[in-house]
């Protein structure tokens, strides 16, 4: 049994390493944003983190629907169908399309609640631009994120890497040109010395294209893989496969958006102590999303790893694949808690110049490093479930635990009892640990009995 575990660690670690530093590369780019805006002033940063804000509050549903094709095709490789895998990653393109365009429509009116919501009127003006920049895009950024699913199910993970090298790459130099201008440029540069500063909408259209890019070099990577000779028709709509796909991304994309919404409803009362305080906290909520990034990874690994198992009629299989990536999560995170506590000054210097803003975040971050093992374990249970087939309970322990129990102690303890932004972050702190302690029951429980793959039992072939 010992052997066994330490085989499907490996396999795990194998896997979730690209697929960390891809999703790494993917939060990097906002890292980049924001760590450049903070050089221009804390109202810029605040602005640019309200936009943010806003964008993947709405956003993170449409990735959580497109992730519906995520266990499909897993499943469907462990029973070695290739043509259904391959006719699941069209409907995942399709999915992309069409969820895209529709969130496009709340995603460039949201700003819209920024003033109701007592905003200071300097920081309205540029998130809301900041906002319909980045609304571009949506639909390359959710049809990056098919595309992935289907090539982390095939163990295909190089594009990933390099994707997220120039994609990045590209993102930084963009920032600095159209953040900054041209003006500054050495003559050989020539026209790119005429680029105005476009401050914020500048990081936001640096992203947009840096968005394109990366999706355009996934895309490449999937035509290197020879399509099955037996099916001609892959790329149509298949309407119970993307019936299939949406009915099982429903419930993610609402259990990632009630996730990332207490997040971003928490970024707009924080806009409500001021300037420097809500740049504090963008900056630890951007330190803490990108060591998330890790636990993202491994509980994407574990998707495919429990997924595969599902689809082979494994069940103890799948349980072992689960509770190894638990236990991989929590190692990984209890060891960025340990930076985040020891180092927080020094992390948010990477951030912003800013005296007040800098003494804003430091307690922030203290209080992110308690909630890194919670934070990884509930993050990876998403995954673990999402292989399982099983998306609604994911849905329902993030409401219960975020908005029922963590979001009201927020509150309490940072109006009731006048704790500010700090308050704040205890309140989000409660509820992911909330989360993650239901995720890990429900899967114990779970996988105690057989497990059914989604669709139907594949042929083997």
């Amino acid at each position: 049994m010992a052997e066994e575990k330490k085989k499907e660690l490996k396999a795990l670690v194998r896997l979730a390493l690209p697929l960390a530093a891809a999703q790494a590369g993917m939060t990097l780019m906002g890292l980049v944003d924001v760590a450049v805006l903070g050089r221009l002033g804390a109202e810029e940063l605040g602005a640019s983190g309200l936009g943010n804000a806003l964008f993947f509050a709405i956003a993170i549903v449409g990735v959580g629907i497109v992730m519906g094709v995520d266990p499909l095709v897993s499943q469907a490789l462990g029973a070695r169908d290739e043509v259904e895998a391959r006719r699941v990653l069209w409907q995942g393109v399709w999915l992309s399309i069409v969820v895209g365009l529709f969130l496009m429509i709340p995603m460039i009116l949201s700003p819209l609640i920024l003033r109701p919501m007592g905003i200071d009127a300097s920081l309205v003006a540029p998130a809301a631009l900041y906002t319909k920049i980045r609304a571009l895009s949506l639909v390359p950024f959710l049809m990056f994120v098919a595309i992935r699913a289907y090539l982390q199910a095939h163990g295909i993970t190089r594009p990933m890497i390099v994707a997220m090298v120039i994609g990045n790459v590209f993102n930084l130099l963009a920032d600095l040109l159209f953040v900054f201008g041209g003006g500054g440029l050495p003559e050989w540069t020539g026209p790119l010395r005429s680029v105005p500063a476009y401050g914020v909408a500048g990081a936001a259209l640096a992203t947009v294209l840096g968005s394109v890019l990366q999706l355009a070099i996934l895309a490449m990577a999937v035509r290197a893989i020879p399509a099955p000779a037996e099916a001609s028709d892959l790329r149509r709509i298949d309407r119970r496969l993307f019936g299939s796909a949406f009915r099982v991304g429903v419930p993610v994309g609402l259990q990632m958006g009630a996730e990332v919404g207490v997040f971003a409803l928490a970024g707009l009362f924080a806009g409500k102590f001021g300037a420097a305080p809500l740049a504090a906290h963008q900056i630890a909520l951007s330190l803490a999303s990108f060591t998330f990034t890790c636990a993202l990874g491994i509980g994407s690994a574990a998707s495919v790893r429990v997924g595969r198992k599902v689809g082979a009629l494994d069940t103890p299989g799948a349980r072992s694949a689960g509770l190894v990536a638990f236990g991989a999560g929590g190692a990984f995170m209890a060891m960025s808690a340990l930076l985040f506590w020891l180092f927080p000054g020094q992390l948010a210097s990477l951030m912003t110049n800013q005296p007040v803003v800098l003494a804003a975040a430091v307690p922030l971050l203290a209080v992110a490093a308690v909630f890194q093992i919670s934070d990884g374990i509930q993050g990876v249970g998403a995954g673990v479930l999402r292989g399982a087939g099983d998306t609604r309970f994911a849905f329902y322990a993030n409401v219960v635990g975020h908005w029922f129990v963590g979001l009201p102690v927020a509150l309490f303890l940072a109006f009731r009892l006048g704790y500010g932004v700090v308050g704040l972050w205890w309140g989000l702190c409660v509820g992911l640990t909330a989360v993650a302690a239901l995720l890990y029951v429900r899967f114990l429980r779970i996988s105690s009995r057989e497990i059914r793959p989604l669709v139907r039992p594949f042929p083997m072939h």
